[in-house]
């Protein structure tokens, strides 16, 4: 002991030192197993880069997005911080594709999704030219980005907690080739050892600590837990509340062992408003985005490097053709065929429809008029792909189908065996085999009047509708009128400025009364429909579930 009197004289002071003191202390180390040991292996921790569109055509203005692929890491947050902070005030959609990983980062990036207003999409990205990985790559030097790529949905992942990062974003798409799976948290306690070094007064017989230091630390230990604590689960709730998302996701989470991966189903995303509509990334970076008026804000222009300015120059239209009646010289006019679904899940039992792909011209409604009177009084769906064309012909073809009393659903239709334009492609009772996918499903220019005259009218979640001005203003406007269309699709039509035209989203169509409904075409042409009570009008039974070629019904 070191005794110390005080100058007053009045009071002793004894000053002590006690070194290393030991005691066992358990840290909450971290959610999903954040632990060096024992850690499943998800891969490379997550990264971030800005990419621009490569599709053909898209220049000198494309979308671009930010690329997160990768495990969400403590770190992760800062590195997204630091890659929004170098876009400064541009705001980019998020491209996800990540296996989960730290569930304090993944709530940390979900805020700053939040806070910067940013949509998010499960998908990844194919590079082209110089790839993340790459060093000291300049193939794209002097294209106005350093990577350029395609994104896309098929076999991209956003799993444990990936999701509660996806919540964060204000538009949240996961298209149906994507995976967004939800589990049980891991927690991991860590026990550590500390050993202090504390110093302390003596005052008056009574020990008074001045300081105390940590001076080392050993481990000694950890444990899990596969179930989720109460304090958790309300910083979980109320995090998911505070982004607009229900409880049910946390539910799940909850009745997930820690082991599995429960992957939630569209119509669940979607009731539980994890998801705000059923599309796939391309919602957020297709080139078209930077087709419409006004352009998405993800695009950006640049200038053609000097000496290719002919690169990015497309053809002025001709001025002596009026809009309505341009057609694309790549798509023949359109065709009118009956399909037939193919699947164990419903033979013999199985829908049939309409397929209809090609130009609009003015000889389409009484193609369209002649199978319809060869089918009898059958009331089919009629699924339509086209870009548009003669606007008249639109009207007529659309006032036949609601005279018929017909629904429509815009979609491609894939056949099986062989296509009905190849010369030796053939049809048993003149029906084909095929599928409907709303992927690649378009209908531009003039095709929305046609799709218009549906008693029900469906665009899916990854179909595509366009308008443009397309003239014979009082002659749409008033067949728009009969068809109980609201006047909003009119003005979107006139918004549009000549030779450029405009998507329209899911909610304006909704809005506008061009569409009854935001599902998909598998409403019409699902292999399950025939199950339901009542059975939709165009399931029909046939006695094998085996549908040959001979001779097709093509008009």
């Amino acid at each position: 002991m070191v005794p110390w009197h005080r100058l007053n004289g009045q009071t002793w002071w004894t000053l002590g030192v006690i070194c290393l003191a030991s005691f066992l202390v358990m840290g909450h180390a971290a959610f999903a197993a954040n632990t060096k040991k024992s850690v499943p292996d998800l891969g490379p921790a997550m990264r971030f880069v800005v990419v621009r569109s490569s599709a053909p055509g898209c220049e000198p203005t494309c979308p671009e997005w930010i690329s997160a692929e990768g495990s969400i890491e403590a770190g992760t947050p800062a590195l997204f911080k630091r890659t929004l902070k170098a876009l400064g005030r541009r705001k980019l959609p998020v491209v996800v594709d990540s296996p989960g990983g730290n569930v304090e980062a993944a709530l940390a990036l979900g805020r700053v999704l939040r806070k910067n207003k940013l949509d998010i999409a499960v998908g990844k990205t194919r590079f082209t030219g110089c790839q993340p990985e790459a060093k000291d790559c300049n193939e794209n030097d002097a294209k106005g980005a350093r990577y350029f790529g395609n994104a896309y949905a098929s076999g991209a992942i956003c799993n444990s907690a990936c999701p509660l990062m996806f919540a964060g974003g204000i538009r949240r798409v996961v298209g149906q080739w994507a995976y967004l799976g939800v589990h049980q948290i891991t927690t991991t306690y860590i026990r550590t050892k500390l050993q202090y070094r504390t110093t302390y007064r003596v005052v008056r017989g009574k020990k008074k600590v001045l300081s105390k230091k940590i001076v080392g630390r050993k481990n000694a230990g950890s444990y899990k837990t596969y179930e989720m604590s109460k304090s958790v689960e309300k910083r979980l709730a109320a995090y998911l509340k505070e982004m607009g998302v229900g409880q049910g996701v946390l539910e799940t989470m909850k009745n997930t062992p820690a082991s599995t991966i429960q992957q939630l189903a569209p119509y669940d995303m979607l009731q539980t408003k994890l998801v705000t509509s059923l599309d796939a990334v391309d919602l957020l970076t297709a080139a078209t985005l930077c087709n419409t008026d006004p352009v998405a804000p993800n695009c950006r222009e640049v200038p053609a490097p000097a000496g290719d300015v002919v690169a990015y120059a497309k053809p002025a239209p001709d001025a002596s053709v009026e809009r309505e009646t341009v057609q694309r010289a790549d798509v023949g006019d359109m065709r009118f065929v009956l399909v037939r679904g193919r699947s164990f899940l419903c033979d013999p039992n199985c829908p049939e429809w309409i397929s209809a792909e090609g130009t609009i011209s003015a000889q389409t409604p009484e193609r369209l008029r002649q199978l319809l009177d060869k089918i009898g009084g059958r009331r089919l769906p009629v699924v339509i792909n086209s870009p548009g064309g003669d606007v008249l012909g639109a009207l007529a073809a659309g006032r036949l189908i609601r005279e018929r009393k017909l629904d429509v659903a815009v979609a491609r239709t894939d056949f099986i065996g062989c296509e009905p334009d190849k010369a030796d492609c053939t049809a048993e009772d003149g029906v084909y085999v095929g599928l409907t996918i709303d992927a690649s499903g378009e209908c531009g220019a003039a095709c929305p009047i046609m799709l218009a005259g549906g008693v029900r009218r469906l665009v899916g979640p990854r179909a595509q509708l366009t308008v443009d001005s397309t003239g014979s203003e009082q002659q749409v406007k008033t067949y728009l009128k009969d068809m109980a269309v609201g006047p909003g699709l009119l003005v979107a039509i006139r918004s549009v400025p000549a030779s450029r035209d405009r998507q329209l989203e899911p909610d304006m169509m909704l809005k506008v009364g061009l569409t009854t409904g935001l599902e998909s075409v598998d409403e019409f042409t699902g292999p399950t429909i025939c199950k339901s009570a009542p059975m939709p009008e165009n399931c029909r039974v046939v006695p094998t579930s085996e549908v040959q070629a001979d001779a097709p019904v093509k008009l």
